[in-house]
């Protein structure tokens, strides 16, 4: 379905008005015209009359009532993601146009796993800023198959994917390469060790991040190779969270050395795990149209804050 929005399509055909789709993108996200009205400053009178104009103008109804609150049809369900799309396209097209003008005006959309933009993204987006200050930035934090759809899609301007990714939709520039370490407590009984392996860990209980991923598999081989399985205390989702409970002495982590190293404050101490798993994070962006102007800045930034890490 293609969107006709505000160029001319004639009197028996209306256009409709980016604030009308707005309203029913709202909507779908808040469940009613009350919090839609009043997350978009409007009345909710306002909002149903928008939402009644979207209906006729394209011949279905988006939502029915059931007891008093506005469910989403299954037309309606599948006409959110064209219309978020739209959106999105159009907001692009105003922030491009600003980007022409120079760069010292408009908006970038990054998208980056969660640890990574708690330990990393801050300092980059202050870097940015130094150099290009009034630009507005709106980051957003999810999973790595989240980011990375978001990317290809155009919902992000960019952002920072772990490798490897399907390179079929995204332009990615490998930009951070780092090994594992074992995070613990100074008391902890491996602590004096230079570097720790399955063979010293045996069954301590151990913090790593959610099941599933590849880094995972990475680490369950490691454990394997000397005939063992690791003993997980905790799963959690976010380096952060693993280093405060190896600070509460509940068990080790084994992290990402790069994302690791902010919390390494206190009595909190690093060893590099053995053998070596390798974490690779690369700037991405879609493949489907050329990076924007700012997008190219915030890539020369990045690149530039990490060759200078140390």
């Amino acid at each position: 379905m293609k969107l006709r929005i505000g160029f001319g399509a004639g009197p028996e055909q209306p256009d409709i008005s980016i604030r009308a789709l707005r309203a029913f993108v709202e909507v779908m996200h808040s469940g009613s015209a009350t919090a839609a009205a009043k997350q978009l400053q409007m009345t909710q009178p306002a909002i149903s009359r928008l939402i009644a104009q979207v209906e006729e103008r394209y011949g279905f109804e988006l939502f029915f009532r059931e007891k008093g609150r506005l469910v989403a049809t299954e037309d309606g369900k599948r006409f959110l993601s064209e219309v978020e799309l739209a959106l999105s396209n159009m907001e692009r097209l105003h922030n491009i146009a600003r980007d022409i003008s120079g760069l010292t005006a408009g908006s970038i959309r990054v998208v980056a796993p969660p640890s990574f933009s708690e330990a990393i993204l801050p300092d980059i987006v202050a870097a940015f800023l130094k150099r290009h200050p009034g630009v507005e930035f709106s980051i957003d934090s999810r999973s790595a198959e989240t980011a990375r759809s978001m990317i290809a899609m155009r919902y992000a301007d960019c952002g920072f994917v772990k490798m490897p990714v399907d390179e079929k939709d995204l332009a990615t520039d490998v930009m951070m390469t780092n090994n594992s370490v074992c995070v613990m407590h100074r008391d902890h009984p491996l602590a004096g060790l230079d570097s720790v392996s399955p063979a010293e860990i045996l069954d301590a209980p151990l913090i790593l991040l959610g099941a599933g991923r590849r880094w995972r598999s990475q680490v369950d081989q490691a454990f394997a190779e000397y005939g063992r399985r690791p003993s997980v205390s905790i799963e959690t989702h976010t380096h952060g969270s693993a280093c405060a409970l190896a600070f509460k002495r509940i068990g080790m982590a084994i992290l990402n050395e790069r994302l690791a190293k902010p919390y390494l404050r206190g009595p909190l101490v690093a060893r590099p795990f053995q053998p070596h798993i390798v974490h690779r994070y690369a700037f991405a962006t879609s493949n489907l149209s050329p990076p924007s102007r700012l997008t190219l800045a915030f890539k020369e930034v990045a690149a530039d804050y990490f060759s200078n890490a140390p």
